[in-house]
């Protein structure tokens, strides 16, 4: 970056400068964590010689904490993908089942809300359509910091719900399904091409939270990619301006991620392989009724506490599904 002429061409010198920031951020993380060590080994070695047995416990817990970061970035280790850095977006859309398929959406948006924001990162809700009763019909997420989609790439997929419903005056036994669907937030560094005359773009009033100024103004907007028939929305900001902004990064997510699963399967019929993407292929179960169980169909991995999954604890499933991908063959048996 010191050379002469490194800034002559801004774009190229951009994509350097953000490389090694990213590089930096990793550096200062492993420096963190080597100072932490050199400052347990100082106090143990206080500890012993003042002969201090109640430092013992102090030293405990720090470490505790410790292995946890650790263990987080060893997990990181894992994400070596090309777009595993990058801001997620992560849209929900109930399926069939009415009310109570629309409830269990609002529940895993709350679930990957409570999830990121444990994690530190930045939430913003960007569209969201409530349902008549309850829930939401649809919604869409950006989460922001470091590693996002590398870790939540794997929650794409089928969601299934089992418990007695509590919108059925009979107190029946329901089986919902919701959509989950992540990618990558894409940077004007990547190329993706749209043609203005492709898009028919419209705008229409604020639904939902968001003030009386929202109800007022026709600052909503939603873009219809006419070819693909993508169609993206966004009614998070006040300003027009800025939502279609967002619409239309959001557009641009989805027509990267429509072109790489389009290569994918050409790639897999060349291979030979048939993947099932079909509606009903849940990649997990959440079971309420007649037991509590949390089952992920890919991993195997099982867990009893439901109520603290759907509040956000998701870390056990992420990091088997990393672990997964990096050595299939350790989990053909699950």
């Amino acid at each position: 970056m010191a050379a002469p002429g490194f800034w002559d061409n801004p774009d190229d010198a951009q994509k350097v400068a953000k490389e090694r920031n990213h590089a930096g951020e990793e550096l200062l993380r492993i420096e963190r964590l080597f100072e932490e060590c050199e400052e347990f080994q100082v106090l143990l070695e206080v500890a012993l010689e003042e002969d201090d047995e109640s430092i013992v416990p102090e030293v405990e817990n720090e470490m505790n904490f410790f292995r946890k970061k650790l263990d987080k970035m060893e997990l990181s280790l894992l994400l070596g993908e090309k777009y595993d850095r990058r801001n997620a977006i992560l849209s929900i859309h109930p399926g069939a089942g009415g009310t109570e398929s629309q409830d269990w959406a609002e529940i895993l948006l709350r679930m990957y809300t409570r999830w990121a924001e444990e994690q530190g990162y930045e939430v913003e809700l960007v569209d969201i359509l409530p349902g008549e009763e309850a829930g939401v019909k649809s919604a869409t997420l950006t989460i922001s910091g470091p590693y996002a989609y590398g870790y939540l790439k794997g929650e794409k997929g089928v969601h299934r719900l089992v418990r007695i419903s509590p919108f059925d005056s009979s107190s029946r036994r329901h089986t919902s399904f919701t959509s989950v669907d992540v990618m990558p937030e894409i940077d004007d560094d990547i190329e993706v091409d749209i043609d203005p005359d492709d898009l028919r773009i419209e705008t229409y009033r604020s639904g939902g939270a968001g003030g009386q100024h929202v109800n007022k103004t026709d600052s909503a907007v939603r873009i219809v990619h006419i070819p693909t028939g993508i169609i993206v929305q966004c009614q998070n900001e006040r300003s027009q301006h800025k939502n279609k902004a967002t619409a239309m990064k959001l557009l641009r997510a989805k027509l990267f991620d429509r072109n790489r699963e389009e290569q994918e399967k050409k790639m897999a019929a060349l291979k030979g392989e048939v993947k099932d993407i079909a509606w009903g292929n849940q990649i997990r179960s959440y079971v309420f009724h007649p037991y509590n169980m949390v089952k992920d169909h890919r991993t195997g991995v099982e867990i009893g506490n439901i109520q603290a999954v759907v509040d956000g604890w998701l870390e056990p499933f992420i990091e088997a599904y990393l672990h997964m991908m990096s050595n299939p063959t350790a989990f053909s048996g699950k």
